[in-house]
């Protein structure tokens, strides 16, 4: 992720941001130059000072402060993340609309990389056989609970997930070191990109000898899963518990790890972050190795830029009492999956 100055006070801001915290100046992201501006209202349309030139507005859950996206003036109403929201949540009950905001900020997250890394994104209107959608429903008391999941283009992510306390006893009860609403979102939209550039690709060959054969049964797998746990070593082949389960599981862990990864480094690069470490044995990592992190085809120039910064941040949370930031290991196995990963978003030139 950038990071972005107020054009009126020369603030830093960040992506988050509705209004600058210094000067109070109304801000808004425009996705294509991939930069946020202060914008001025003129009536019914706002400009921006970053191209002053166009006429725009607020994409419309910025009138519910979920959003803060501009469009072109004469675009749709929603902005290219809210125009692929399906079902959410009874936004007059001012808690709900509190953790709604929260997977919205996370999906805009999410569609911050999605439209760098120039993926396919159809949405429901545009009569593609498999669009993709977003469904963020809250279970009633008297219903059963709502699975977080993927099916066929539809992404659910339950609104209890938005809630810290239930998101932490989650983690806990399903064992797992790492849980957020940013994770579960590059997740599951991993289980869309199978179907997109996998299986529709011509590419579930290669996918195979990576990842396994995926026609084993899926239902059969978890079962196995949840009541026998991972299989002994399961870490010298697989970045999670979860991702042995069955290989769709084991390329969606794959793909969001590998957008944590590429975001996490433009990130350092953007606060331009330098490890020189006083020990030897730590590797250090210079600005050049995490500029590109986003078109970088070297994984392992990609491997050797994360795992530096990994240790400086893991050793950061651990001097506040904290857990680690990223508590998980990249064996020779799981490395490679990530490059199968790299080579579906950034393709060689020869490819």
């Amino acid at each position: 992720m950038k990071l972005f100055n107020c054009q009126n006070c020369n603030q830093t801001i960040f992506f988050e941001n509705m209004s600058c915290e210094k000067c109070g100046a109304w801000l808004g992201y425009l996705a294509g130059l991939e930069t946020m501006s202060v914008v001025t209202r003129d009536d019914e349309i706002w400009l921006a000072a970053t191209v002053p030139s166009e006429r725009w507005r607020f994409c419309e859950n910025w009138e519910r402060t979920a959003c803060n996206w501009l469009v072109g003036a004469d675009e749709g109403p929603f902005c290219a993340a809210c125009e692929h929201n399906g079902i959410i949540p009874d936004v007059s009950d001012p808690l709900r609309l509190a953790l709604w905001t929260k997977l919205e900020i996370a999906k805009r997250r999410l569609y911050y990389t999605l439209l760098k890394l120039d993926l396919p994104r159809p949405t429901p209107a545009s009569g593609d056989p498999q669009p993709l959608q977003f469904d963020f429903p809250a279970a009633s008391p008297d219903e059963a609970p709502v699975m977080t999941g993927h099916d066929h283009g539809l992404i659910t992510i339950a609104l209890d997930e938005a809630d810290d306390a239930h998101r932490e006893k989650m983690r806990v009860d399903m064992r797992e070191p790492y849980r957020t609403l940013l994770g579960h979102m590059r997740h599951e939209i991993g289980h869309y990109y199978w179907d997109k550039l996998i299986r529709d690709g011509g590419r579930l060959d290669a996918a195979r000898a990576v990842f396994g054969d995926e026609r084993a049964d899926y239902t059969e797998a978890l079962k196995r899963h949840y009541e026998t746990g991972p299989p002994e070593n399961w870490g010298q082949s697989f970045i999670s518990e979860y991702a042995s389960s069955h290989p769709w599981e084991d390329f969606a862990e794959t793909w969001a790890h590998y957008l944590h990864i590429i975001d996490t480094l433009e990130t350092a690069n953007a606060f331009g972050l330098s490890l020189s470490p006083r020990q030897d044995g730590i590797p250090g990592v210079d600005r050049q190795t995490t500029s590109n992190a986003h078109e970088n085809r070297d994984i392992n120039a990609l491997i050797e830029a994360w795992l530096p910064v990994v240790f400086a941040v893991n050793s950061l949370n651990r001097s506040m009492g904290q857990a680690d930031l990223y508590p998980f290991v990249l064996s020779a196995p799981v490395i490679a999956k990530l490059d199968f990963v790299r080579e579906l978003t950034q393709p060689s030139p020869a490819s």
